[in-house]
């Protein structure tokens, strides 16, 4: 039986299997694109192949033609494969993942896509059957459609029908509709970067490349040259020119994580950036015009950051345009069962396993449950009962150790205050003991407390200040 076959976006005759899929190779040395390539919408559209090791795949390579290869290994060993591709199967189209938005521009090409982390299965399916090709058959880098964002969005927890939920939908689709700097905040885990790609894909430069850099990553000394890029020879190291996320990003968006880590002296030549859209690289003297959006996020109080001198005041407020702060998942009320549901069919799906659903005991743990890892953590939890569990209804004996003993922190006594005990009181104690209440009940954070007595956390910060000048 013959086994060629024409791969659709490629052009070229491939081979495929006995059902006349085209293949795809997937070469990495961890688990993560695995995870992604094995639901059954794949095997629909391709024969897909497994490598953890660059001998091993060319080995397979030699072998038999293949129609995309999948590629994300450490460090610079996904741009060496790259080089050895381009020369062994040029029929072949490639799709790298990176981490760093330098070294992905640089093996971006007609041949190769660059794809950025963090990677969705939605989107690398899309890029897999040729849907993110540019005019004239161009890839563009880091581009993420706007279904596949919404996709992944659903089980990452941009779904729920909570009110915390419906009000960060309305605000997502407000600032999709702008070009101006959207600051998001909120705690580790609360879905910021999926935030950031929604507006990306909402807006009206989705067509355009989304790159994301960790500042929190990158060691200082790193931070302007990720950022703004550099010419061969402009320190030691410099073996080659390289752009930066910004110009990596021109014509599209630049999304900043954790931006208060960025160092000091990098903050004062990106606030001048922001103020003429011009790149200058390091070693460079001629400035480069771009036309980018910005979005930024830190899990830190911002303004607490520009108090202890991390973040300087005339970027916070630079940047501080659109603030949009995501709501932690023990805010969210019934949406944790329902982002637990999504997970535990997608991940039961991806490991051949058949869930019913959770016992009502699992539901109520879910719900009392303060989920100090908010999403991410939940994630992480029903992917661990996919994996060690074959299947059924999902019971307390099948939650992680540490899940089952853990205290149920939503049940802990919080400050009452009752009317008859403040009737006595003078109306600026009052006002100091419901601030202090609203404090503890939120963990000490100005900005969750500010948001319970619908006042800025200006306001509260000043109040604080007045009370320790007391002591």
């Amino acid at each position: 039986m013959s086994r060629g076959s024409a791969f659709a976006g490629a052009g070229v005759a491939v081979m495929a299997d006995p059902q006349g899929l085209p293949e795809i190779l997937v070469v990495e040395s961890h688990r993560t694109l695995a995870d992604l390539v094995s639901p059954a919408v794949w095997r629909q559209s391709f024969h897909i192949s497994f490598a953890r090791s660059k001998l091993e795949a060319l080995m397979a390579l030699r072998e038999r033609r293949i129609a995309v290869v999948m590629l994300d290994l450490p460090g610079e060993e996904t741009a060496d494969m790259v080089q050895r591709l381009r020369l062994l199967v040029p029929q072949a189209r490639v799709l790298a993942v990176f981490r760093d938005a330098q070294q992905a521009a640089q093996v971006q090409s007609d041949q190769v896509q660059a794809l950025l982390h963090p990677i969705d299965a939605a989107r690398l399916l899309a890029a897999a059957r040729g849907q993110e090709l540019g005019q004239g058959g161009g890839l563009q880098l880091g581009k993420a459609p706007v279904e596949a964002v919404g996709a992944d969005a659903q089980l990452h927890g941009l779904i729920g029908q909570s009110a915390a939920m419906a009000g960060l939908h309305k605000r997502i689709e407000a600032a999709a509709q702008s070009n101006a700097t959207v600051f998001l905040t909120g705690e580790s885990g609360t879905g910021k970067d999926l935030t950031a790609m929604a507006i990306h894909a909402a807006s009206l430069r989705a067509k355009g490349p989304f790159v994301a850099l960790d500042c929190g990553a990158l060691a200082p000394e790193q931070m302007e040259s990720q950022v703004f890029g550099h010419l061969k020879g402009a320190f030691a190291g410099a073996i080659a020119e390289k752009p930066g996320a910004a110009q990596a990003a021109d014509g599209g968006t630049l999304f900043l994580d954790e931006i208060c880590e960025m160092a000091l002296a990098v903050q004062t030549k990106f606030l001048r950036f922001l103020e003429t859209s011009v790149v200058v690289p390091v070693g460079a003297t001629k400035p480069r015009r771009v036309n980018l959006r910005i979005i930024c996020a830190t899990h830190h109080d911002p303004l607490e950051a520009v108090r202890r001198g991390v973040l300087r005041e005339d970027l916070y407020y630079r940047l501080f345009v659109v603030p949009i702060h995501l709501p932690a998942l023990r805010d969210r009320g019934a949406d944790v069962i329902e982002i637990a549901q999504a997970a535990l069919r997608r991940f039961g799906r991806e490991e051949g396993h058949t869930f019913s659903g959770l016992d009502p005991e699992v539901m109520q743990i879910f719900a009392r449950y303060s989920w100090p890892g908010n999403v991410r953590q939940l994630l992480n939890v029903m992917r661990s009962i996919a994996v060690l569990h074959r299947g059924g209804v999902v019971t307390r004996a099948m939650l992680p150790e540490a899940l089952q003993d853990a205290p149920a922190d939503r049940d802990l006594p919080l400050p009452v205050l009752r009317v008859q005990d403040l009737t006595d009181r003078p109306l600026a104690e009052v006002e100091r003991l419901v601030i202090e209440a609203a404090l503890d009940r939120h963990g000490g954070s100005v900005q969750q407390a500010a948001r319970m007595l619908d006042l800025a956390p200006s306001t509260l910060y000043r109040k604080i200040g007045a009370w320790r000048r007391e002591v």
